[in-house]
């Protein structure tokens, strides 16, 4: 048997190069797929890292926010700080000026009273120096040691009380009491300012008794003035158990000053203003008595917010206690409304020690 004869066949377009076409196309296509994927990882990279830029940018930007919102904070509590203290410096502007007001009223009152003293010094000195000279028309004793006002004056107008000691002590009430002889006016005038209530009539009328009283003084005495409301204290603290002489015109002049310097206050201890009569030394042999009623306490203050007449007059008892033995008092009774006892009590102390009581017209001195 023939062996049949293979043929060949003559194919131009090999598998080999069909397989590598398409493995080169599957290349291609990976290339082309990785290089857009490489794309979109790049643009997400920077998207985040944008997106992470501005999430710091706004974390800084809280932080700060907080920082500004104390710093705001801290602002305001300051302002309100500040508008408060400038109130008050304000205020104390206000204040101060108000009292400086004051004080020139203050001053413009202290400078009439000094000219007022320099012209009674000088109404003073002229009349020493007419004791002095002498002569057949020289005035009795005790009626030329000064002038009373610069007016003159009628010296001679109380006839009833006579300045005769030779040590006299002057006892002054400077209680509120003495600013007024009605309740409510007192109540008004002690809530006033210091000016007004030396200027009250009642009290200038006690003031004038007193300066009226050192022109009487006879020549060659001696005297010595104490005020009192709660307490008994001297005119001049430096003169204290002392006695001044009559004719120490230097020393007169600081006692009428140191007199237009006193405001009432307080309520009124008899019995302290009779016990200083003791401090001093010698005993004084005259007592001249100021005041406008019964006192309103005994040696010091109780507990009682009212006082009646019953204890007012029990008060006064006491106080007569504490006087020397065989010492005329002679009182000058100064109006007060509501307080009827207080005549009948001093009438009977002025009779009992051989003084005086009197109650001088209200258009004196």
């Amino acid at each position: 048997m023939t062996k049949r004869r293979r043929t060949t066949e003559v194919f131009t377009l090999s598998f080999l190069d069909c397989i590598c076409c398409g493995f080169g196309a599957v290349i291609l296509f990976y290339t082309i797929v990785s290089a857009q994927s490489g794309v979109a990882r790049m643009r997400t990279d920077d998207l985040t890292a944008e997106a992470n830029r501005l999430d710091e940018q706004v974390l800084s930007g809280s932080r700060n926010l907080a920082a500004l919102r104390d710093t705001l904070e801290k602002t305001r509590n300051e302002l309100a700080s500040a508008a408060a203290q400038n109130n008050l410096i304000s205020a104390e502007l206000t204040d101060r000026k108000l009292r400086i007001s004051t004080y020139d009223a203050s001053s413009l009152a202290r400078r009439a009273h000094i000219e007022k003293l320099k012209s009674d010094i000088q109404a003073l000195q002229a009349g020493t120096k007419r004791l002095e000279a002498g002569g057949d028309e020289r005035a009795p004793a005790g009626q030329d040691v000064s002038s009373f006002r610069k007016t003159g004056g009628d010296r001679r107008y109380i006839t009833g009380l006579r300045m005769h000691g030779r040590h006299i002590l002057i006892l002054l009430d400077v209680s509120a009491s003495m600013l007024h002889e009605d309740l409510v006016s007192i109540l008004r005038l002690r809530n006033s300012d210091d000016a007004q209530k030396r200027a009250a009539a009642k009290w200038r009328r006690a003031v004038d008794t007193v300066h009226w009283l050192l022109t009487q003084v006879p020549p060659g005495s001696a005297y010595q003035i104490y005020t009192f409301n709660t307490k008994a204290q001297p005119l001049l603290p430096d003169s204290g158990g002392k006695w001044i002489s009559g004719a120490d015109l230097p020393q007169l002049g600081r006692g009428l000053q140191a007199l237009q310097m006193i405001v009432p206050a307080e309520g009124t201890s008899l019995y302290n203003a009779f016990a200083a009569t003791k401090t001093l030394s010698p005993l004084p042999d005259q007592i001249v008595l100021i005041t406008d009623g019964l006192p309103t306490q005994g040696k010091s203050a109780g507990t009682r917010k009212y006082v009646d007449s019953a204890a007012r007059m029990r008060f006064f008892d006491e106080a007569v206690g504490q006087l020397p033995d065989r010492v005329p008092i002679d009182s000058v009774l100064l109006p007060m409304q509501g307080d009827s006892e207080a005549a009948h009590r001093f009438w009977r102390l002025a009779r009992l020690s051989d003084g005086t009581l009197l109650m001088p017209a209200k258009d004196w001195p």
